[in-house]
């Protein structure tokens, strides 16, 4: 397993910060979780509004990712996102 600080210097030779970054949740299909994940990284950036998403549903429909490309200052910030959008109730995975 990657220590935090590799994940910052990984993030930091692949991106030229401040940059969007592409992050997708994978969670279970409800109602809610789409604005779950968005309420979540809205709270983590300090955002005014809710953040564009487009979503689309697994095959079978059992679940739904939610997929944005909010722009972050530093390789912390999205370490700190990925963080935050894992205590979602309901997400499967984040990538």
């Amino acid at each position: 397993m990657k220590s935090r600080a590799d994940s910052i210097d990984l993030l930091n030779m692949t991106h030229d910060f401040p940059c969007p970054v592409m992050i997708k949740a994978i969670g279970k299909n409800e109602a809610d979780f789409p604005m779950r994940i968005a309420w979540a990284i809205r709270d983590a950036l300090g955002l005014e509004f809710d953040p564009v998403y487009r979503t689309r549903e697994a095959q079978g429909g059992r679940h739904i990712a939610v997929t944005l490309e909010p722009t972050f200052d530093n390789a912390e910030q999205v370490l700190d996102l990925y963080d935050a959008i894992r205590k979602v109730e309901g997400v499967v995975m984040v990538m």
